[in-house]
């Protein structure tokens, strides 16, 4: 295994649309590549004056830096195409398992299985042979509150707060006649604010959890919904293909200029594998 050898691996990743065909030991060839790289770095900091300005320490650094960045664009490149591959699979078409590696197989086994679970599940759902998931955790939550109203001894009330049978302070008191102690509160509107979140507020918050089409159910028909903030990136790293919050996919790569929605572009500038432009 070589840095080579991993590069040569994301160049065919990217121009097919199948999953290429790797040894099944792929993933345990890089660690152990990995393995040999910090133990050369290793090494070589040792016996140099200043390990941190060693050229050959340096050199070291960014081949296991960039054997690394290469490795996981190509595992998530591939995972793009494996549950793409999986999903077919449990809809009964041909498949082919042949050229995954033994981490991806499991993986790959686990999707299937589950993706049929869930169809046979649904498809009793559909003919009343089974209950829906919904029903089911309405009817466990329910269950749940009827057995801790039972739990109170026969013959005692329900436990009381310790602040039940205390007095109301002066200001408590006061709210409760209708006004506080001054003549100029006692004909104010009462302050509504925390009653309700205003529409935009709702939809702001459902927006950065679902997308546009949510949030423009909830915002106000005024205002014509939500946008979503977006940011312009660079990509520095290969990062893969990625679902945006706006539900559109994204197919991240070195050097790539981007507009992200701002709830993923965020993420990717932490991490250093994009850089923000003005």
């Amino acid at each position: 295994m070589k840095l080579e050898d991993l590069r040569a691996a994301q160049t065919r990743e990217r121009a097919t649309d199948g999953l290429q065909e790797l040894r099944d030991s792929f993933y345990g060839d890089v660690a152990e590549y990995l393995a040999d790289l910090k133990e050369r770095r290793d090494a070589a900091a040792a016996a140099a004056d200043d390990p941190f300005g060693d050229p050959e320490v340096q050199e070291l650094t960014d081949k296991i830096e960039t054997a690394e960045q290469v490795t996981e664009a190509i595992y998530e490149r591939r995972m793009g195409k494996l549950v793409k591959q999986a999903s077919l699979a449990a809809a009964g078409m041909p498949d082919d398992e042949n050229g995954l590696t033994a981490e991806e197989r499991d993986l790959y086994g686990d999707i299937v299985d589950r993706i049929e679970t869930n169809k046979t599940h649904v498809l009793d759902v559909i003919a009343g042979k089974a209950e829906s998931s919904h029903d089911a955790e309405a009817a466990g939550e329910a269950h749940a509150e009827t057995r801790s109203a039972d739990t109170t001894p026969p013959g005692e009330s329900p436990a009381k707060s310790p602040d039940t049978d205390a007095e109301p302070s002066d200001s408590s008191a006061a709210a409760a006649m209708g006004g506080g102690m001054d003549d100029e509160s006692t004909d104010a509107e009462p302050d509504r604010s925390a009653d309700a979140e205003p529409p935009e507020a709702v939809a702001e918050d459902l927006e950065r959890v679902t997308g546009d089409d949510a949030a423009e159910d909830v915002a106000d028909p005024e205002d014509g919904g939500a946008d979503i903030d977006r940011t312009t990136v660079r990509v520095t790293h290969d990062v893969g293909e990625i679902l945006g919050v706006d539900e559109r996919p994204y197919s991240l790569e070195a050097e790539d200029v981007v507009t992200l929605p701002e709830e993923n572009a965020a993420p990717l500038v932490e991490k250093g594998a994009a850089e923000e432009l003005e």
